[in-house]
Order: structure tokens, then sequence, then C-alpha cells
């Protein structure tokens, strides 16, 4: 019934929003919302009975918080995309939520065609992140640039570190990027241990961080 459609959860405590968002979503014809919630708990066991393609999460919730169900979904299900959805720029969170695996950032006052926008980007396994987060993401950038002595190392990338690293910038696993370049995960782990020390980076979001600064991927 819905095979060719883009199947959405919407996960909000809430009720007036969800329904709100339900009403924007149906003018759609490529979209359908297949269940809400009303905290992360919530739509942890919806999205493993009903396996959407997006969920929309808001990330104050009480019990279990967007961040936590974030976490939890993408570790069991990482081809599921989250797109978080908040009232704030808060900026506290925006890194929390991109190493929890969100797929997009985007503030409740988007507009309704941005929004679907953003969902049929998002279901094509690309990222979404509203520019005044985008701003807030340069402004740690270059914090990150001014606490750590900058070397030109990250220039010698090869070809296939640089393959990986766009790899990366999709949020795909280890596992994924093997299947993807077809190459083993051993090897795709010594690209990333390779990456990390070229770049002078810790984990993959300053990975990811660094290579949206300078231009190497495009979210």
């Amino acid at each position: 019934m819905f095979q060719d459609k883009i199947k959405v959860i919407i996960v909000d405590d809430h009720p007036l929003v969800r329904e709100g968002l339900r009403k924007v979503l149906e003018f759609d014809k490529e979209i359908v919302v297949i269940d809400e919630a009303g905290d992360g708990q919530g739509a942890i066991n919806l999205v493993r009975r009903l396996r959407p393609d997006v969920i929309l999460m808001d990330i104050n919730m009480p019990g279990t918080n967007g961040i936590e169900a974030t976490r939890v979904i993408k570790r069991e299900m990482p081809n599921v995309g989250i797109i978080a959805l908040t009232i704030h720029e808060e900026e506290e969170y925006v890194f929390e939520l991109v190493r929890a695996g969100v797929s997009g950032y985007v503030l409740k006052d988007i507009s309704p065609s941005k929004l679907i926008e953003s969902i049929k980007t998002v279901a094509k396994g690309q990222s979404v992140i509203d520019p005044s987060i985008t701003n807030k993401i340069f402004g740690e950038i270059s914090r990150m640039s001014n606490n750590r002595r900058v070397r030109e190392d990250w220039q010698t990338l090869t070809e296939r570190e640089m393959d990986v690293l766009k790899q990366i910038s999709k949020g795909l696993s280890n596992k994924e990027i093997a299947k993807s370049l077809t190459i083993s995960e051993k090897t795709v782990k010594n690209h990333i241990t390779n990456i990390f020390r070229k770049l002078q980076v810790d984990d993959r979001t300053q990975a990811l961080l660094f290579a949206i600064k300078h231009r190497l991927v495009e979210l």
C-alpha cells in the first residue's frame, strides 16, 4: 500500500505539533505518515516494528529524549533517516545529534515546502542542516582550529581516503563503506585511522566538521 511512498514517523511530546506536522505532510503524495510517538522510547518501539524511511524527531521530550532515541535507532537500523526538529538553535545539542547520527537538523519554523523537501532529501540518503545551524558548526570548527596546532597534512589525503571521507559524511558505517567501495572493513578502518591522523581529529564528527570547513565534502 505504501510501497512507493516515503514512510515517516513523527515524534514529539506535543499532540498539537504532531497533528500540525501530519496535516502538512499529508499534502504531498510522495509521503505517508505511518504513525506518531510522544517520547523517545515510543519512537524506538515504533521504528522496530514499522521500519520507516524517515523520522521527524523532537529533541526535548520526557523520559527518553530525542538524542538517546536517535543513538538507539541508528545503532539498530542505520539506514533510517532521522531529522532533528527543534524550536531553538540549541547549540549544545547540535554536535551530540551529529554524533548520534542524525541526517538533518531543522528548526520548527521551517516552511512546509522546505520540510517536505528536507524529508525527500534525507530519504535519498543525503543530509540537511538549517543554515543557522551551519553557522554554528563553522563557529565550532574555528574554535577547534584555534585550539590546536594546524598542519597541512590533510592535503596529502589519497584519492581512496577522500572516497572514505565522503562516505563518512553520508553517515555510513564501516561495513557500509566497505560494501560501497568494494573493499574490506579492515581496509576501511586503516583508511579512517590515516584520515584522523592527517586531519588531526579524534573522531568522525570532528573529521566531518573539518571536511565541511575545507570544502572536502558537501552535505
